[in-house]
């Protein structure tokens, strides 16, 4: 099994589905079952029962996972949605590289 090229903290746009266009961070990378969690996309509301943790109860929003093939990382360098490559740099590290305009992505 492959890892994810999207990792947690980054910034993806949603390539498609309900929320298709919107832009978020990824809270959480769930790479056995090749999803993200993106903030603010592909919301979903959840009757929440009153508990120790959660006093007040009710209904909530929460996030739920999309899979990694529907969203884009977006380059921090030139702004555009990208895919991800991999290089070695001089130092011998493998980094992750914008394959639009070929900069190291952090």
């Amino acid at each position: 099994m492959a890892g994810l090229k999207i990792r947690k903290g980054d910034r993806v746009r949603v390539l498609t589905g309900k929320d298709r266009g919107k832009e978020g961070e990824v809270i959480r990378a769930l790479p056995r079952e090749n999803r993200v969690i993106v903030e603010g996309v592909n919301t979903a509301r959840k009757h929440q029962r009153p508990t120790r943790a959660n006093q007040q109860g009710g209904i909530i929003d929460k996030d739920m996972p999309i899979h990694v093939s529907n969203v884009a990382l977006v380059c921090p360098n030139c702004g555009r949605p990208t895919r991800v490559g991999y290089k070695v740099d001089a130092a011998g590290d493998k980094v992750r590289v914008c394959k639009r305009c070929g900069g190291e992505i952090a």
